[in-house]
């Protein structure tokens, strides 16, 4: 059976000829891996990643990827901590003035007018304003390569999640997490979209059971 679809293809080594690369937009919309660490020297940084997700429940995995070498990435590296904030609608401005690219070891947390949180089992601070934060531990740093096995500028930071805080107002009475009660945001295609979810939008499947 053939496709329904009339396919616009093409190789994105050489160019999509198209007014916008669609790849993020496609694999979209994604969570925002927003990013606390601080330097070896004490210095705070914060800053968001929309090529971010969760890779394991046991022992749970969480990493983000970094276009190029970092203040997150380099500070990581030299602490092996990290603190992942949760995106809210009510912090998307801030968590958009915290991708402003200042010079190193200017703190994040100051331009975009939040506070920091002291985290229980790691050195860098939480964001206040989040309403659940993950203290992690760095387990690898790696650059990607191509299918040529070249590496490029490009770096995937995993680290174990040792430590969970989650307000209490986003547990119903059997202590199930509410996702859409968090207002979390997505982000989606080019230069400005984001996306927000609802309980109207949500529904439900169950894997199939194979007798």
């Amino acid at each position: 059976m053939s496709s329904p679809f009339e396919y616009y293809s093409y190789q994105p080594r050489q160019g999509h000829g198209l007014s916008h690369d669609p790849l993020n937009a496609i694999i979209g919309p994604r969570p925002i891996g927003w990013i606390s660490s601080i330097s070896a020297d004490g210095k705070h940084n914060l800053a968001p990643y929309s090529f971010f997700n969760c890779f394991s429940y046991h022992p749970p995995v969480i990493g983000f990827a970094s276009s190029g070498w970092k203040d997150s990435v380099a500070n990581i590296n030299e602490t092996g901590e990290f603190v992942w904030n949760l995106a809210t609608i009510e912090t998307a401005e801030a968590m958009n003035q915290s991708s402003a690219a200042l010079p190193r070891g200017e703190d994040e947390f100051v331009f975009s007018g939040v506070n920091m949180q002291a985290s229980q089992w790691v050195k860098a601070a939480r964001v206040a304003e989040s309403p659940v934060n993950f203290e992690c531990k760095l387990t690898q740093c790696i650059q990607l390569q191509d299918q040529y096995g070249q590496p490029f500028d490009s770096w995937l930071v995993l680290g174990e999640v040792i430590g969970i805080h989650i307000a209490e107002n986003l547990l119903d009475d059997q202590g199930v997490y509410q996702t859409a009660a968090a207002n979390p945001i997505l982000r989606a295609g080019g230069p400005s979209a984001y996306y927000a979810i609802s309980d109207e939008n949500r529904f439900d499947m169950f894997r199939p059971i194979i007798k």
